[in-house]
């Protein structure tokens, strides 16, 4: 009974992805939390030196998680993607999914956190909310990094229930917006402005796959703690 269950919503997802990807009508956004679905950031040595210099540490947060072995690479789970017109996706929401930027300075902690990761395909961003520790507003969905497309999204169909999905976002250039968003509120010395200029931030790597995770991930939206 378990196994005939799956597998009729593993067909009627791989229906519903085909379809939306068939259809040139716009915006349908389809649920992709339950499935093995994720983006990976792996900052580059380039930001993990400019991290270092200053003693800021990343910490994973809600559904995000570090990756073995690794202190550069965390996997965030995608929960939606949404298709747009022209056979395209338009963005992919990794809502949930937190990663926590700290630093300690004279005894005080300092602290930005990014939450709730939009890929915004038409405009080339990666957006995000914006939390700095102390302050009760929270910039919702501001855009965090600039991005080229290394490996264009590829989706390989094999029906009744392979669908799989991969692409890669390299040269992650951070916004003026988040530039002063790190300046501010990790108490950042001047001249790291010209550094944040100049720093690759590293890759977004997509894997989309019609598996089932063991549990759906939550795609309630991740609230830093005041």
């Amino acid at each position: 009974m378990r196994f005939s269950s799956l597998s009729v919503r593993a067909v009627s997802i791989a229906a519903v992805l085909v379809t939306a990807t068939a259809t040139a009508h716009a915006n349908l956004t389809i649920p992709v939390n339950a499935l093995v679905a994720d983006s990976v950031q792996a900052f580059s040595s380039l930001a993990m030196d400019a991290f270092d210099l200053q003693a800021v540490s990343v910490t994973a947060l809600g559904n995000a998680t570090a990756v073995a072995g690794t202190d550069n690479t965390f996997k965030l789970p995608i929960t939606t993607i949404t298709i747009g017109s022209g056979l395209s996706i338009a963005k992919g929401d990794a809502r949930g999914s937190a990663l926590q930027f700290a630093r300690t300075a004279k005894g005080v902690t300092y602290a930005v956190t990014l939450a709730n990761f939009t890929i915004d395909y038409t405009h080339k961003q990666v957006l995000a909310d914006v939390t700095l520790k102390g302050n009760a507003t929270t910039v919702k969905q501001q855009a965090i990094y600039n991005f080229n497309t290394q490996t264009p999204l590829g989706i390989k169909y094999k029906f009744p229930l392979s669908i799989t999905a991969h692409e890669v976002l390299d040269t992650l250039m951070l916004t003026e917006e988040t530039k002063t968003s790190f300046m501010t509120g990790l108490k950042l010395p001047a001249y790291i402005r010209g550094v944040l200029d100049e720093t690759d931030f590293g890759s977004l790597t997509q894997d989309i796959a019609v598996k089932f995770r063991s549990k759906p991930v939550s795609m309630t939206p991740y609230v830093p703690a005041p």
